[in-house]
């Protein structure tokens, strides 16, 4: 396998909603494997919540995210974005609908000084998202 380089998100109980959410969104498989999988000792709610998750999308992209395992503090941010570029107007177009749907969007999805089309918005999940669509 060559080496990739993806984006791993930190939730604090909403991995699985999150991780199912994305997979509506950019399609692909969805692997997710709970604490109580690995651990046997674990129970209740920390059994179920997500320890690992990855999502392989058709189109080559690899999103990983897991809750934060128990006793670890969940300190969301303006740390990470997640950006998505190319020249596909009605892929992106579409990504972008999905992911800023009950999000806030910060920089509407137009036209911007620099020829592309372009916006920011931050999803229900508190992630922020970058699409810029290139003129081809």
């Amino acid at each position: 396998m060559a080496s990739r380089l993806n984006p791993y998100i930190s939730f604090d109980g909403d991995a699985r909603q999150a991780m199912e959410f994305y997979q509506v969104v950019f399609g692909g498989d969805l692997d997710l494997n709970t604490f109580g999988q690995f651990d046997p000792d674990q129970t209740g709610e920390t059994a179920d919540r997500i320890m690992h998750g990855m999502l392989v999308t058709p189109r080559g992209y690899t999103l990983m995210g897991a809750d934060n395992p128990p006793g670890m503090e969940h300190r969301p941010g303006n740390n990470i974005t997640v950006s998505l570029s190319g020249d596909d107007d009605a892929e992106l177009r579409g990504y972008w609908a999905a992911l800023s749907e009950g999000g806030t969007v910060t920089v509407p999805l137009e036209k911007q000084m620099w020829g592309d089309v372009f916006g920011m918005c931050t999803d229900r999940f508190g992630i922020t998202w970058l699409v810029n669509i290139s003129e081809a």
